[in-house]
């Protein structure tokens, strides 16, 4: 008998997708102070998947586990994840740069941090958003199933698990239509909008939430080196779109594109 699936879900604080970014007066960072963060969407959707598929089958899901990496901070995002149903969750402590800031990760150190915690956890199954709205890299599942050595599914719209096999078939958003793969565990799936709609949050499991164990732990531990390789020189917004105009024929409108070296 295949056995059971025991999650591992990654998740990151974000700034809330509802607040326009700004960038900071060094002009090298967006700016953090005084705005209001929360988890990523697309995390969200990840722990919503896990929680499915445990309801999906009272034997099929062993635990579902929810990391994430960062400052103190993070813990009332992880009380978010755990009061949507998943089972414990883990900060792995990053050290501050100041009194008022952790070090930014990179995704290579963030895939290095979870395939540690992964294989400490003996997970089979990883579950995690394709991207963070923040940076939007869509990079740290990809990496992690190959530092892993594991099969990987991403932008994934439809998840199923044939029980009595262990395979796990995904169905993945690609240009011009979906596909769909299969794969036996372990297995990483990275997850796209259209999975799911994550539930609301009930005032029970929020106080249930409370209970649920958490723990504390650091890069160190994992004997993971998340110095950064990489530095922001410069950061500016786009160029403002200047105004479109209209053309009365044909000959005009060629003759605008012709002014401005389109054709």
């Amino acid at each position: 008998m295949p056995p059971r699936l025991n999650i591992v879900v990654p998740i990151k604080r974000v700034i809330d997708f509802a607040i326009k970014p700004r960038i900071s007066a060094a002009k090298n960072a967006i700016e953090t102070n005084g705005v209001k963060f929360s988890m990523n969407p697309f995390c969200e959707i990840a722990i919503e998947e896990a929680v499915r598929l445990r309801e999906s089958s009272k034997d099929l899901v062993e635990s579902i586990t929810l990391v994430s990496a960062g400052s103190a901070k993070i813990q009332d995002t992880l009380r978010a994840g755990l009061a949507l149903g998943a089972d414990k969750a883990t900060l792995i402590d990053i050290p501050a740069i100041d009194d008022s800031k952790s070090l930014e990760l990179e995704p290579l150190a963030v895939a290095k941090l979870l395939k540690a915690f992964v294989e400490k956890s003996n997970a089979n199954l990883v579950i995690m958003g394709k991207q963070a709205i923040d940076d939007d890299s869509n990079q740290t599942g990809q990496m992690l199933a190959g530092l892993l050595n594991w099969s990987q599914a991403t932008n994934a719209s439809k998840v199923t698990v044939d029980e009595a096999s262990g395979v796990v078939t995904v169905a993945r958003e690609v240009d011009g239509g979906t596909e769909t793969v299969s794969a036996p565990l372990p297995l990483v799936i990275t997850t796209d909008l259209r999975l799911n709609t994550p539930r609301y949050t009930k005032l029970q499991d929020i106080m249930k939430a409370k209970k649920k164990k958490t723990e504390k732990i650091t890069p160190e531990d994992l004997g993971v080196d998340v110095t950064s390789r990489l530095e922001i020189v410069s950061l500016s917004e786009p160029p403002k779109r200047t105004g479109g105009g209209k053309a009365d024929s044909v000959d005009a409108l060629i003759g605008k594109l012709k002014g401005v070296g389109a054709i």
